[in-house]
């Protein structure tokens, strides 16, 4: 059977740089912990693995936050650490702790014992991304994402979130052999796994490089870029007649905008430290952008969220050629109160109206 016709396709036009007649928005970790009705959905789960590996579930969850806002892209609900889950590393998510693995990769015949898993370990992803695709029915387009493979590594090695990073980078100075070897395997199941998603429905992609802006000058390019460019290089780019685009985000990556540019991406994310107008002359328009509201902004009440949409869109310019799409800087606090959120799809929406070219 052939997909549905898409209804809304604005998103993936803005992320093509084509002519639009608004700018887009999704936000990041738009199905999540600040719903109630998500915190219901987790609780019938049982967890967040059970959540997260059953489809009807997942597509539950992915669909909740349209339901309560005009969003104009959906985004699979899964976890970037997945793949390094499917390489036997056991993750596990305790509440209000976060995700940690069982096994983390602290030896060199840890890191020898790596391999790219199996894709069918992952199906319930994949399964998840066809479930949504089906229940969407042509609303809007469905993202797919994964982890870039230093964010990935960077979990593998602490076992878990990290303050000052001192696991992963001792074994980066000590023996940069292992992180380029863990590196490059994850480099192709990164690649592996989103075509898949590709392949499953996913219309567009984008890589979280969380951790990018941890790394020094040279060091990001060594370790983190030049994965992500082997990812990108490899990804299935058009798909149902139209493009698939790619979007990669290096939190932290403000100082490297050329650089990121360069990696073959269709767009980029960028945080709040960024100024839009600056970035697109930098990069010479050469990708769209992606951004970037401080997500603490929506803490400030109606007028100040308006005042502040309207600042990231006056800093990226007129609407009408597209190359921009409405994000935060990062994802969305489990605390924002859901009314936020609607006043920032609303403004974003009306202000950019009038704002087209």
């Amino acid at each position: 059977m052939s997909a549905p016709v898409l209804q809304n396709d604005v998103f993936l036009r803005a992320l093509m740089r084509e002519p639009v007649p608004y700018t887009p928005i999704w936000l990041m970790r738009q199905a999540g912990r600040y719903l109630p009705e998500y915190n219901e959905t987790r609780a019938r789960a049982g967890s967040f693995m059970e959540l997260a590996q059953n489809p009807q579930y997942a597509s539950e969850v992915t669909l909740q936050p349209l339901e309560r806002f005009d969003l104009d892209a959906a985004i699979l609900f899964s976890d970037i650490l997945t793949v390094p889950h499917a390489m036997g590393l056991g993750l596990d998510f305790a509440i209000g702790e976060g995700p940690r693995f069982a096994h983390p990769v602290r030896t060199e015949a840890d890191v020898k014992a790596l391999a790219v898993p199996d894709m069918d370990k992952l199906r319930y992803v994949f399964d998840a991304v066809a479930t949504i695709r089906r229940d969407l029915n042509g609303r809007v387009p469905l993202i797919g994402f994964a982890g870039s493979p230093w964010t990935i590594g960077c979990y593998m090695v602490e076992g878990k979130g990290s303050d000052d990073y001192r696991l992963i980078k001792t074994m980066m100075y000590s023996r940069p052999d292992l992180v380029h070897h863990m590196l490059e395997i994850n480099a192709q199941a990164t690649q592996q796994y989103l075509n898949a998603q590709i392949e499953a429905g996913a219309q567009a992609v984008m890589i979280f490089d969380s951790w990018g802006g941890v790394l020094g000058e040279g060091l990001f390019q060594e370790f983190s870029l030049a994965y992500t460019r082997r990812v990108v290089a490899g990804l299935t780019r058009e798909r149902e007649g139209r493009k698939v685009p790619v979007i990669v985000f290096t939190k932290g990556g403000g100082l490297w905008l050329e650089d990121i540019a360069g990696c073959g991406c269709d767009a980029m994310g960028v945080d709040w430290t960024v100024n839009l107008g600056s970035a697109r002359k930098r990069v010479q328009d050469k990708v769209a952008f992606q951004g970037n509201l401080d997500p603490m902004a929506l803490f400030g009440g109606e007028q100040a969220i308006r005042r502040e949409a309207r600042r990231v869109l006056d800093g990226y310019g007129q609407v009408g050629a597209g190359g921009h799409v409405f994000n935060l800087g990062h994802g969305i606090s489990r605390f924002t109160p859901p009314e936020s959120v609607g006043v920032l799809v609303d403004e974003v929406h009306n202000y950019s109206r009038a704002f087209h070219a």
